[in-house]
């Protein structure tokens, strides 16, 4: 569909149109009705760079649909066939009748393995920009990040297998944007507290420009589980500790200064599906304490939505499941989430804010091509 081909060419679009042809192709959308005086003003007067006109442009058309898509498409053809070519949309059209679900038009876009360095071009326009976070050279030398991943319970059959890989691919990608990466594995809930507060204490927050932490365990409704959890045993962190721990009352050091929080662990009991497979391995596994004896075959998988919240001033969450719902890994690759972070940051971080980056993230899980799994 249309409206999935903007998607996919979205971050080079952002790149490469010009503001003249943003305006062009305002007054054609406003012809054809796709958007309405108002619409059309928003998106000039609410956005003052080139690049934030550019993806609230694309954006808005998106959410029209697939016909407003079509149109749009075929008037970037018209006004620029050099763009148009650039993007790729000239090689990408929809044999007729056949249908293309996002998720496969998305998983054919290459990912880079390793992360795409920005520009100085565009880290000066980001140091102009009063809407931006401020960044020195200095601060991005003193970042630092918390990686907390539980893989071995007390209770074997709690085991995260392919948790290994998660903490492998996040320390890659943490130590790639800058970030020292304090690194705790298998860790009771009093342990993972105890580690929230020795981290709020970081001689390395006064002088970094942000923080991440990752946290990676079984987990429920607003708790991560540490490695002592048993039916008999609720060994749980409370995920709003973090945002305590982490606060300017208790951390003034990270005063006025971005706050990224990322939770791999279900946050609840009740699946999103029946989960089916005749495989003597599964090849997905649930990181829900409560159905662990439950299996799940690739092309089965149905699951819930991820989202991303603001808790409160400079903080954002990525959560992998909603609550009540369950989350999913594969063993040989790991989590979904965590392999879709890596693959977008690697690829987009150099041209997107951490909102949009998290937004892609939201939409490949909403679009998975493994059945209909979303994290």
């Amino acid at each position: 569909m249309a409206d999935k081909e903007l998607f996919r060419v979205r971050s080079k679009f952002v790149e490469k149109v010009s503001k003249d042809l943003i305006k062009q192709l305002l007054d054609d959308i406003l012809a054809d009705c796709i958007v309405n005086d108002g619409e059309r003003d928003s998106i000039i007067e609410e956005n003052v760079n080139r690049a934030d006109r550019a993806r609230d442009l694309l954006d808005t058309v998106k959410r029209k649909g697939d016909v407003a898509s079509r149109k749009f498409i075929a008037h970037i053809q018209r006004r620029d066939l050099t763009l148009y070519s650039e993007l790729g949309l000239a090689e990408q059209p929809a044999p007729p009748g056949e249908h293309i679900s996002a998720a496969e038009t998305q998983m054919d876009q290459k990912w880079s393995t390793t992360l795409i360095p920005t520009t100085e071009k565009f880290w000066m326009e980001k140091q102009s920009d009063k809407k931006v976070y401020p960044v020195s050279k200095t601060a991005f030398r003193n970042r630092v990040a918390l990686l907390i991943t539980n893989i071995t319970f007390t209770n074997e059959k709690y085991n995260r297998k392919g948790a290994e890989k998660d903490q492998e691919n996040m320390e890659k990608l943490l130590k790639a944007l800058g970030y020292d990466v304090v690194k705790r594995t298998n860790l009771t809930a009093k342990e993972i507290d105890a580690a929230m507060i020795e981290f709020s204490k970081n001689p390395k927050l006064r002088e970094t420009d942000s923080v991440l932490v990752v946290i990676m365990s079984h987990g429920k409704l607003g708790a991560v589980l540490g490695v002592n959890y048993a039916e008999d045993n609720p060994d749980e962190f409370p995920i709003n500790n973090i945002y305590e721990h982490l606060g300017s009352e208790k951390c003034p050091a990270l005063l006025n200064k971005p706050k990224i929080i990322i939770i791999q662990a279900c946050r609840g009991n009740a699946g999103g599906a029946v989960l089916v497979s005749d495989s003597v391995k599964p090849a997905v596994l649930c990181d829900d304490v409560n159905q662990l004896e439950l299996s799940a075959g690739e092309e089965n998988i149905e699951d819930d939505t991820l989202h991303f919240v603001h808790k409160e001033k400079d903080f954002i969450s990525l959560l992998s499941s909603t609550p009540d719902t369950v989350s999913y890994r594969q063993p040989d690759r790991g989590c979904f989430l965590i392999q879709y972070i890596v693959d977008v940051i690697n690829t987009s971080a150099h041209v997107d804010d951490i909102e949009e980056l998290f937004r892609t993230v939201s939409f490949l899980s909403a679009n998975c091509p493994l059945g209909h799994a979303t994290l």
